[in-house]
């Protein structure tokens, strides 16, 4: 893209987005003056969609209406409810419909996903995840170790970036796998890193992982509704995301877990169980033996809870709308506008650590301060733009392609701009 750094150019960029109309639909946080904050944070907690509140409502009127009849009388019967979400959710994750159910949170999600796909030995028991995986699932791993028995400090591999560089080289994990892939039970890794914005090649660690008979999953936190992950094509085992991010469903929604085909069958798989993971057609013959149901819904423990799946339904209905490769294509051009606006910066205190290629990131790019000093994330916050600070030394920001503009941007940089 040839780029222009003028507030004239961003504006003819909005008027000839084919997406702007977007931006509409959401609600937009304002400052005590009536003024929009320019809203950089859909990595941390999307907007709002002011048709949430007309879903949920729905819900809430069929639940005064029906009592307990609503699992069937509803005008969405919350027993089936899931399953609305599923077609969607498959097609921005880059699955089958069978691959994929909404349920629980991401870290939850992750350790029942574990109960299946970490199957250590005593001999291969090892996981890797990636030096500075999000805290997070980096606890989620040492606690499957120590539940296992097993030493969390042998028994952690830490995939680094080389001496003096911020972002993970594939080679890199490659040597891992080839030297102790005969120890390695399991990689976790995080297809987005919540901290560079480094977007990996799934496929190619799947590949890596496979070579060695190691199980490989995958954290989506910060690239389900980012990138376009290709979820079934990848051959990954498994992976989990939440939905509050760029799928824009509230703070603490539902997450999602995907469970690829080749192992939706497998009925002899270790899992936890509950009824809802039981076959549907018997689930309230209380006395039958468990027999549980074929892929992702097989990891399914308890009834859903509808108001929180309204939320996530309004988002993804949305989505399909779109589309995940209209998006893409608003995003990459959107974030490359403003990495290009940053770049025009002459100063020496900042700088992108986010990979250059956008096929290697999604929206976010992480500002790398010099002499990590917060100040600056402050005094962006009191000019009423809204990023993320992480420790040590970088401000996160994401300029969403549903609610975020090229005049967003433009002005955002100009106030960066006068700051330093």
């Amino acid at each position: 893209m040839i780029y222009q750094n003028t507030f004239a150019y961003a504006k003819q960029q909005d008027t000839e987005d084919e997406l702007s109309y977007l931006r509409e639909q959401f609600h937009i946080p304002k400052d005590k003056n009536g003024n929009d904050w320019l809203y950089f944070t859909g990595n941390s907690l999307g907007l709002q969609p002011k048709n949430t509140q007309k879903y949920i409502q729905q819900e809430l009127d069929d639940w005064a209406k029906y009592g307990v009849e609503g699992h069937f009388e509803a005008k969405n019967p919350w027993m089936s409810y899931h399953e609305l979400l599923t077609e969607n959710m498959a097609e921005i994750v880059g699955a089958k419909p069978i691959e994929v159910v909404v349920m629980n949170t991401l870290t939850t999600n992750l350790h029942l996903l574990m109960v299946s796909f970490y199957q250590p030995k005593k001999t291969k028991y090892k996981i890797v995840i990636e030096s500075d995986a999000f805290p997070s699932d980096r606890y989620a791993v040492q606690s499957q170790l120590k539940f296992h028995g097993f030493d969390v400090d042998e028994g952690l591999i830490e995939w680094k970036p080389r001496k003096g560089e911020d972002l993970l080289n594939i080679e890199d994990l490659e040597t891992i796998v080839s030297e102790q892939g005969d120890e390695i039970a399991l990689l976790l890794i995080g297809g987005v890193n919540y901290y560079t914005g480094q977007s990996l090649d799934l496929k190619r660690i799947a590949e890596i992982g496979h070579s060695k008979k190691c199980f490989v999953g995958i954290d989506l936190a910060h690239g389900a509704g980012n990138i376009s992950p290709d979820l079934h094509n990848s051959g990954v085992d498994f992976a989990a995301w939440c939905s509050y991010k760029y799928l824009n469903a509230g703070p603490g929604s539902l997450g999602g877990l995907f469970v690829h085909e080749k192992h939706g069958y497998n009925k002899e798989l270790p899992r936890f169980s509950g009824w809802w993971n039981h076959n549907k057609e018997t689930r309230f013959n209380m006395r039958q033996p468990f027999d549980v149901m074929p892929g992702a819904e097989g990891w399914q423990l308890s009834n859903p809870p509808i108001l929180s799946m309204a939320a996530i339904k309004a988002s993804l209905d949305m989505f399909a709308e779109v589309g995940m490769e209209a998006l893409r294509k608003k995003s990459e051009k959107l974030t490359g506008y403003f990495e290009f606006l940053i770049n025009e910066i002459d100063s020496d205190e900042i700088k992108i650590i986010t990979p250059k290629n956008p096929k290697e990131r999604g929206c976010q790019l992480s500002i790398q301060v010099k002499n990590a000093d917060k100040r600056l994330h402050q005094k962006l916050t009191k000019n009423n733009i809204i990023t993320d600070w992480r420790e040590p030394d970088v401000i996160r920001c994401a300029p969403v392609p549903m609610y975020n503009s090229f005049e967003d941007v433009y002005r955002m940089v100009e106030v960066l701009k006068g700051l330093l």
